[in-house]
């Protein structure tokens, strides 16, 4: 066999891989797609189920500092408020689920705590910094956003959460 032969063929070969690994790589994607990513799901389902309700939707991770203050801050405001139609649920963007198990031995959460490692909700929120919280009104749009959490300032949040429980839709 010819030295052009043997490389045309070795060219096909290399070629008809690569084109398997692409198709592969695609029919990857589009059952991830199809199915979705797990924490769009569950939350999904969450503000589905929790529709009409006031949500407290905050993003954090284990590193986040002002994470630490804010978790006393949402237990008070869950076990206070949610009678009256409030819901915190939050979103942890720790690569390592570990992390945030740990963090939760320390800042135990009396609320409603979905991994997404992936980061897909974060990046669909756009976030601007660690921790970032939007309060979702009873009729299912963002009435607010909050970037950071400062204990100077839990009077005024607690007070905008009020008003917003007491808007009518």
């Amino acid at each position: 066999m010819s030295k052009a032969i043997s490389i045309f063929l070795c060219s096909l070969v290399v070629l008809a891989g690569f084109g398997l690994y692409s198709m592969l790589g695609q029919a990857q994607s589009e059952a991830r797609s199809s199915t979705g990513n797990i924490a769009e799901q569950q939350l999904k389902q969450l503000l589905e189920q929790h529709q009409g309700d006031v949500i407290y939707l905050d993003f954090w991770a284990s590193w986040c500092i002002p994470c630490r203050k804010s978790f006393p801050w949402m237990n008070e405001m869950q076990s206070k408020y949610q009678d009256q139609g409030f819901k915190v649920i939050t979103i942890n963007l720790d690569v390592d689920k570990s992390f945030a198990k740990e963090f939760l031995k320390q800042y135990p959460a009396d609320f409603t705590v979905i991994y997404d490692p992936e980061g897909k909700i974060g990046e669909a929120y756009q976030l601007k910094g660690m921790p970032t919280s939007y309060v979702i009104g009873r009729d299912g749009s963002v009435v607010r956003e909050e970037v950071g959490f400062f204990e100077d300032k839990v009077a005024e949040y607690e007070q905008k959460l009020v008003e917003i429980l007491n808007a009518q839709p």
